[in-house]
């Protein structure tokens, strides 16, 4: 009950927050990439009208296209989650239901808050529910009548629980009866419906259990059940001596049906799992990841489950480079029984009931598979979604086209240069490290066609970036476990710099996502951390270890832990380091690593013990403060942990209190005014002014999706956001920064205005074709309570030649002014100086004449003004 009351104070505690208005003038603008786009994890597709079709993202929401991919809108954007688990559709009343929770089992794999429901094409959302599920496979609608629903729940993903199994509601989800339950470690995987018989349904059950440092993905309790009655009952009839395998290796299963009697299962059976051959030895977190190689088999019966058969001599040679838990699902064509497809890496192709299978593949298209639709009319058309977006192919996978033109991308890390304009840099789930530009209109500005001046810098899984301040060219990036790499982008060169130990040596243990730093000290001095913490004084070329073990040692498991997994260098004080790791412990050296003392003791500190840290960061304003947030997310934990130090991390306070349960994931101090701090959750971005005494929702323009990485521009003032499933977002926070006591004090106040130059072409046109250029100017204020104010702009003769009343809100309030006159204010002005010329732009508008202005925002207490110009242009 603990966990479900924190996940339900997730959704409630967030539409709390939302109520906040203090900064929802400062809109934040998607900047892309869209080219590299993120992973779906299933599809509904209209069969009457194949153009038409959702698209679920993993982390990324529900997106609907109604041309055939060319173009896509995102409809779960006013949702409280954007992490999707599977979709069905009533394509007659146009009802969507969503399961939450993505179900591969991932370490990024996040959870959901239940089964969501509209009505109006995902204009508002409810929650129906069984939201301690975490984790939903299925849903299968009754096409005859919708308020039958039957649901598939996998369940938690890191620690057992009672709402998970097959669940059927008669009413449209206002109550739920579980139709079956295994035990709570075991959750439904599958559910699958014979086309013309909503009562013969078949589930299949995956026991797993996933810890940070193993994970185990098959059990007895893994098989299928069969109903005849609509999900309301179940039998299993994979326990017996029929041909299924039913043993302890048996893992995740997919399931196809095409008929009542004939039906596919493909299952990752570990128990017979094949040699892994690889071209050069692996290392310890290498050969742990590749313990999870499935040992693929597909089986087939043809008399309702009584009787089943393997459908091959030998194990799926192609799959077996795919993952057990990650990959599973299987199509089958609606008119020929013989032609299976089988999702993993790669995509396979059989033509005679899975005797023999062939790849389909192409250049634009992902490697790693998740969904297949066949176009039950058309078996050559086939809607695929992979980890790099929704591909199709009207040819059997002969040629595909790619439809991504959604900002999905799932971001690990970003990072910006100093350039002018800068350059945004970022690592991806299962699509690299790339870099591109701040400074473009539209996120599609990352797009692969030559045009724009993006980069590819590594494959993989993408993770941290450091850039040389010096020589912007010079990068280092790296992928999983720590395989970093040097990269000279002028000379397209690229060194490995990863250090190894001796062979003699227990080999470093890596983190998934292994940190590094260049010092902002001495940019050839750059630190990795393994267990241990490196430093190399010429960029990677040589290393030298500073430090004993910085964690809590190994621990029998098949995944890499005992791991660093966050890094920082006082920006005071050269030397003065702090390490995290994913088994709790943070640590602090003071003279460059040649002494190091725990900060995270159960004795004498008031920290959590035992989770993740997901950041430390000392402070840039006082040499003795650092912050660290801890991470709950792998032990199904969703309170915010955060806290600050005064005094090098022997006393920490809790300044997490008054966030919104969900996981912490960073947390940014900004670097010109120590009262402002920013944190990354698993569901949002928040803001505060007061060093986390309290916090506010800091997102507009932002859906509630993962935040994983943060940092400032600090010549341009902008914040770029990272999130793992909506790609890279920015807003300016000048304005921000600027909020300091002084400020706040005050009733209003009104922010210096830039000069405006005065172009020639205002109001005309560049082009023939194109719109007149028709400016516009911000100006900011704050005020300290919501009111109405009465705005003023007033000429040099006093003159009023703009007003407007508005009700300002508590916090930032923004005013867009058109720069336009009126002609009857310009016809008074010119009585008073008949000099000066207004000239008529050819949208037929007069713009205001270089001069000084006054703008003035009035209430009934108070009068403030502020003066701007208007400039010639010096071109």
């Amino acid at each position: 009950m603990k966990k479900l009351f924190s996940f339900v104070l997730l959704f409630f505690a967030s539409l709390v927050v939302a109520q906040e208005d203090f900064f929802q003038s400062i809109e934040f603008k998607n900047i892309g990439p869209t080219i590299m786009s993120g992973r779906v994890v299933d599809l509904a597709v209209n069969p009457e009208n194949p153009a038409e079709f959702y698209a679920a993202y993993a982390s990324g929401g529900l997106w609907y296209t109604s041309n055939n991919g060319n173009s896509f809108v995102p409809v779960m954007d006013n949702s409280p989650t954007l992490n999707c688990g599977t979709v069905a559709v009533d394509w007659r009343s146009g009802t969507i239901w969503v399961g939450t929770g993505e179900v591969n089992a991932s370490r990024s794999s996040y959870s959901g808050i239940g089964v969501l429901k509209s009505i109006d094409k995902g204009k508002t959302w409810e929650n129906i529910g069984l939201k301690d599920s975490h984790h939903i496979s299925q849903i299968l609608v009754n096409p005859n009548n919708i308020n039958e629903i039957v649901v598939g729940v996998v369940g938690h993903l890191y620690t057992p629980n009672e709402e998970r199994g097959v669940f059927k509601s008669f009413d449209g989800g206002k109550t739920w009866k579980k139709s079956l339950f295994i035990n709570t470690e075991s959750g439904i995987i599958d559910v699958v419906v014979a086309p013309d018989n909503f009562n013969i349904q078949y589930a299949s059950v995956w026991q797993e259990n996933r810890k940070a440092w193993n994970f185990k993905g098959n059990g007895i309790a893994s098989a299928v059940y069969k109903s005849t009655d609509a999900g309301s009952t179940w039998e299993c009839i994979t326990d017996k001596a029929n041909g299924f395998p039913h043993n302890e290796g048996v893992g995740r299963i997919g399931l196809a049906i095409f008929n009542e009697n004939i039906i596919y299962a493909v299952v990752d059976n570990q128990n017979k799992r094949p040699e892994v051959k690889t071209e050069k030895p692996l290392d310890a977190n290498m050969a742990l990841f590749q313990t999870n190689v499935i040992g693929c088999e597909l089986y087939k019966s043809e008399d309702g489950g009584k009787n089943w058969k393997r459908t091959h001599e030998n194990f799926l040679d192609d799959l077996y480079y795919s993952y057990g838990y990650y990959f599973g699902t299987i199509a089958v064509d609606a008119k020929n029984s013989e032609r299976v497809y089988i999702a993993g890496v790669p995509l396979l192709f059989s033509e005679d009931g899975g005797k023999k299978f062939g790849k389909i593949s192409g250049e634009n298209v992902h490697s790693d598979h998740h969904v297949i639709w066949v176009n039950p009319k058309n078996p050559n058309h086939i809607i695929n979604g992979n980890d790099g977006g929704v591909n199709i192919t009207y040819d059997n996978g002969q040629n595909w086209f790619k439809c991504n033109n959604q900002a999905v991308g799932q971001f690990y890390s970003i990072n910006v240069d100093e350039q002018e304009p800068y350059n945004v840099y970022g690592g991806m789930q299962d699509n690299g490290v790339w870099v591109g530009p701040s400074n473009y209109k539209h996120s599609l500005d990352w797009q692969d066609d030559g045009k724009y001046p993006y980069e590819f810098l590594i494959w993989g899984d993408g993770m941290q970036v450091q850039i040389d301040k010096r020589n912007p060219n010079i990068v280092i990036a790296g992928s999983q476990f720590g395989n970093y790499v040097r990269i000279n982008r002028t000379k397209k060169t690229k060194k490995e710099i990863t250090p190894r130990a001796k062979k003699e040596s227990k080999p470093y243990r890596y983190n998934w996502q292994t940190p590094i730093l260049l010092s902002s000290h001495n940019q050839d001095i750059l630190y990795i951390g393994s267990n241990f913490l490196h430093r190399s004084m010429d960029q990677g070329d040589t290393w030298e270890v500073i430090s004993p073990d910085l964690t809590q040692g190994t621990k029998e498991g098949n995944v890499a832990f005992g791991t660093i997994t966050t890094i920082s260098e006082s920006p005071l004080q050269f030397g003065l380091l702090y390490t995290g790791s994913d088994d709790g412990l943070i640590y602090v050296s003071k003279d460059g690593g040649a002494t190091w003392s725990k900060i995270s003791n159960p004795q004498t500190s008031s920290l959590p013990q035992n989770f993740w840290i997901s950041r430390v960061v000392a402070s840039s304003h006082k040499k003795e403060r650092v912050y660290v947030t801890l991470n709950g997310y792998r032990n199904d934990d969703f309170t915010p942990m955060v806290f600050v130090s005064e005094d090098y991390g022997q006393n920490w306070k809790n300044i997490g209190k008054s966030l919104p349960a969900s996981p912490v994931n960073v947390i940014l101090e900004d670097p010109k005014n120590e009262n402002l701090l920013f944190i990354g959750t698993d569901n949002n971005l928040f803001v505060s002014i007061d060093k986390g005494v309290t916090w506010q929702e800091f997102s507009n323009g932002i859906p509630n999706v993962a935040i994983h990485d943060l940092v400032i521009q600090k010549k341009e003032n902008d914040l770029v956001v990272g999130t793992h499933g909506r790609s890279i977002y920015k807003a300016n926070i000048s304005n921000i920064q600027k909020l300091n006591n002084e400020v706040l004090e005050k009733e209003l106040y009104i922010y210096d205005c830039k000069p405006i130059v005065k172009e020639g072409f205002w109001g005309n046109r560049r082009n023939t074709w194109e719109k007149p250029f028709e400016p516009k100017i911000e100006f900011w204020f704050y005020s300290n309570d919501q009111k109405e104010v009465q705005i003023e702009i007033i000429n040099p003769i006093g003159q009023k030649i703009y007003q407007k009343t508005i009700t300002a809100q508590k916090g930032l309030n923004k005013i867009e002014y058109d720069l336009t006159l009126s002609q009857e204010t310009v016809e008074k002005w010119k009585t008073k100086e008949p000099k000066l010329e207004f000239k008529t732009a050819k949208n037929d508008k007069v713009y205001l004449p270089v001069s000084k202005y006054k703008l003035k925002v009035i209430d009934n207490k108070k009068i403030v003004e502020k003066e701007f110009a208007v400039e010639e242009s010096k071109k």
